[in-house]
């Protein structure tokens, strides 16, 4: 299960990999409303990962980890959103990994600097779906769900 978090869009790709093969299972989007206050957001992304963990029972998880930012409020809304996400993810006793942005992208594109089209264009590649509309929130969930898998395999070492 690999998570892109975003306290207004945060999303959840879940992916089987075995050495050699990567497979879709199934991605999710959860939306938050910006009018409603942060305990009441970071609730219903909580609330989302909850319900991903009891429908598809991942054996492990990929958080993406923080990005530098010039904007010190947006990175600490992002920080309190990886928490709680991490928090919840732990308390489903699911293993935790973090890898960062650059981490992702190398695994799956071969490229740390690959922009979020090209990002999408591999996810794409490498599952054998298109993903049409779908928010890049949720094709960079599915990218650290690959990436993370690519770790786990041994098909990526870092």
């Amino acid at each position: 299960m690999g998570v892109d978090p975003g306290l207004n869009c945060t999303g959840i790709g879940i992916v089987q990999v075995w050495p050699g093969k990567v497979e879709y299972v199934a991605h999710e989007v959860v939306r938050t409303d910006s009018k409603d206050p942060l305990p009441v957001r970071l609730g219903v992304i909580c609330g989302g990962i909850r319900s991903a963990l009891a429908e598809y029972k991942p054996s492990c998880s990929a958080v993406e980890d923080v990005f530098y930012s010039v904007n010190v409020k947006s990175a600490m809304l992002l920080g309190q959103t990886r928490g709680a996400i991490i928090a919840t993810l732990l308390a489903g006793d699911i293993e935790v990994r973090e890898f960062t942005a650059l981490q992702i992208k190398k695994a799956v594109v071969g490229y740390g600097k690959a922009d979020k089209q090209q990002v999408k264009k591999m996810v794409e590649v490498l599952l054998g779906r298109k993903m049409g509309n779908v928010p890049l929130d949720v094709t960079d969930a599915l990218a650290c769900g690959i990436c993370l898998g690519f770790n786990l395999t041994g098909r990526l070492a870092f």
